[in-house]
């Protein structure tokens, strides 16, 4: 189950192509293109908006993209 309720249809369409993407074309050596990058912002739009409804704590984590102002070290 999702976050939210509402996205958990949206992570299961978006987790059966991205599974059916990997076995059939990833592994295989296809690694062209990106046939659930759209599923995957649908799904990521409805758990930004799931998490601010629910007024979950986010601060200090990025998996919604990297934070502004931080820099990677290059070591």
């Amino acid at each position: 189950n999702s976050v939210g309720e509402a996205c958990t249809e949206l992570k299961r369409e978006y987790d059966q192509c991205f599974n059916r993407w990997f076995a059939e074309k990833f592994l295989r050596g296809e690694s062209a293109g990106d046939p659930c990058g759209q599923l995957f912002k649908r799904y990521q739009l409805c758990v930004q908006k799931a998490i601010k409804e629910k007024d979950i704590p986010i601060e200090g984590l990025e998996f919604m993209g990297p934070s502004k102002g931080k820099t990677e070290n290059s070591s």
